[in-house]
């Protein structure tokens, strides 16, 4: 019984064709709904989620968001607006701004513009920052779920 050759020259030219399109082609390729869904996510706290049709993370999240937000609101929480000056300012702007639809509410009705001087108020303060990057991490999460990351 002869044993079959195989011709090393052609198997290098099919693994270098195979390479090539694994680099040309991206593993997840971005959707119009990876695109959507974040967006959505980050304006409406885990509605990205509920487009998804992960209603029940999606509605946890949007419980914690919201209450993380109203908490820090009670707690007389300082709400940084946009500015090019300290870092921190900077910062806090940047967290406050991730809880989408909340942030602008709160910035047309003028709530968390008080300059409480007091434990509770810092305290609030964290919490509103804490609901925004919370609500970026729930975007970013969408996003993995819909390229089809994570199951």
């Amino acid at each position: 019984m002869a044993k079959p050759t195989t011709d090393k020259t052609t198997d290098k030219k099919t693994d270098k064709s195979k390479n090539a399109m694994a680099v040309s082609e991206p593993e997840y390729p971005l959707t119009t709904m990876a695109v959507v869904a974040p967006l959505v996510g980050w304006l409406i706290p885990g509605a990205g989620h509920i487009l998804l049709k992960r209603y029940g993370r999606g509605i946890l999240l949007l419980v914690s968001v919201v209450a993380m937000f109203l908490i820090g609101l009670g707690m007389q929480g300082r709400i940084y607006k946009p500015n090019g000056g300290d870092i921190l300012d900077i910062l806090g702007f940047v967290g406050d701004v991730g809880s989408g639809a909340l942030y602008f509410l709160a910035r047309i009705m003028d709530w968390g513009n008080v300059m409480a001087a007091n434990a509770a108020a810092d305290y609030g303060k964290t919490f509103l920052i804490v609901a925004g990057l919370l609500n970026f991490i729930a975007a970013a999460d969408a996003h993995h779920i819909a390229l089809g990351k994570k199951p």
